[in-house]
């Protein structure tokens, strides 16, 4: 299917007249079959696809009509009402097929990237055919933290990304640093967290969607509720034919409400929620737990004064530690004089940073810095800590 038919097909979903299927790839093609493939319960969803498998092999997701369009004009009333977007994102994901979903609901196809590969220059150019016939309408577009990082970095690109009434920043964690820099630019940023199985982001900076319930479990992990979780996790079958499956991340009430169990670590601060990472990405050091997450954002905002954009904690296998901590690093442009001495030592690097830190005594800290050309990360811009890992070990072993 191509992009200027996947309006007119997300109409024939919503109305119940067929499924739409995700591939779960960006390079794959979407497909559209008839409900009567559905083998569940009750009315059969609107769209299938798949989680960005962070956690595990990818699972489909099975999101009702109700549920989408619910997440869309919860968005619209959060923001300054339906308007023209911009879709940055790979439509296989949610967060690039809910750009698509509120552009057609908004009566408009959005300005869609022609690259596969994001750059500052083509966004800047994108958003420049947008506002031009924009009009007096509402300007929005959906980022991850990634993206806006290499906005910010390029003059005309921040220049453009100010024109916005609101951009969506999700995906991924976002450093303070990050936002101090798009607020200096005069970016009006909504950070947003969400999932496949919660039809994309439903808790805008921390409050939740009107009828989306936030609940910490007694092991700290985020629960939510609402009209907007998935109907369930489903399998295809060689077939073709869609069924669903039990799952005890995906349940349901006694009065058929569904809730997302997440393995996201999370506070709640009357009624605002922060994200403090995912309890499977928990780093045991010397019989210490260490949140990747936590220490990222403690980090960054002084590394980054030293010519340090991007932060990703892993570690490496070691007979002291268990795991001794490590830090892949992407600098941005030259580093200080304070690092340039130290960039071909990962132990002499992690020190001289280290040192630079402050208020984070108690903490243990990397002890291994690798500077590398790019952050691993998921096709939706996600880090991918397993591909971390295992670039570590390699860096590691090329360095002894």
């Amino acid at each position: 299917m191509h992009a200027h038919q996947l309006p007119r097909a997300i109409d024939r979903a919503l109305a119940g007249e067929s499924i739409l299927i995700l591939p779960q790839t960006r390079e794959g093609s979407i497909a559209e079959v008839s409900p009567s493939l559905w083998t569940g319960a009750g009315r059969a969803p609107a769209l299938v696809l798949f989680t960005s498998g962070s956690t595990g092999a990818a699972k489909g997701v099975a999101l009702s009509a109700e549920a989408l369009t619910t997440s869309a004009r919860a968005t619209e009333r959060l923001l300054a009402g339906p308007g023209e977007w911009h879709l940055t994102l790979p439509v296989n994901h949610i967060a690039g097929f809910q750009v698509e979903l509120r552009a057609r609901l908004a009566g408009r196809e959005p300005i869609r990237t022609a690259s596969p590969a994001f750059t500052a220059g083509g966004f800047a150019d994108e958003v420049d055919a947008l506002f031009a016939r924009s009009g007096r309408r509402p300007r929005y577009t959906s980022l991850v933290p990634t993206q806006l990082h290499r906005i910010l970095a390029h003059e005309r690109a921040a220049h453009a990304a100010a024109g916005f009434d609101a951009i969506l920043l999700g995906g991924s964690a976002v450093s303070p640093a990050l936002l101090e820099g798009a607020v200096a630019h005069g970016l009006q940023v909504v950070r947003t967290y969400g999932m496949s199985e919660t039809a994309g982001g439903c808790v805008y900076d921390g409050v939740p969607f009107d009828g989306v319930e936030i609940t910490i479990s007694e092991s700290s992990t985020i629960d939510l509720r609402g009209p907007v979780v998935a109907d369930s996790y489903v399998e295809i079958a060689e077939t073709g034919h869609i069924m669903p499956i039990d799952s005890p991340n995906l349940t349901l009430d006694h009065d058929g409400s569904a809730t997302m169990h997440t393995s996201d670590l999370g506070r709640l601060d009357d009624g605002v929620l922060t994200v403090l990472g995912r309890s499977d990405d928990i780093i045991v050091s010397g019989g210490t737990n260490v949140s990747p997450h936590a220490l990222e954002t403690g980090l960054l905002p002084t590394w980054q004064r030293h010519g340090i954009a991007e932060v990703l904690v892993t570690w490496v296998p070691d007979e002291e530690w268990g795991r001794l901590l490590v830090a892949l690093v992407r600098i941005d442009g030259r580093a200080s004089s304070t690092l340039a001495k130290d960039l071909a030592s990962p132990r002499q690097l992690a020190g001289t940073l280290n040192a630079l830190v402050t208020g984070m005594h108690g903490q243990l800290l990397p002890r291994l810095v690798f500077p590398v050309t790019e952050i691993p990360s998921r096709s939706i811009g996600k880090p991918d800590r397993s591909a971390a890992a295992a670039l570590a070990a390699e860096l590691m072993a090329a360095a002894t």
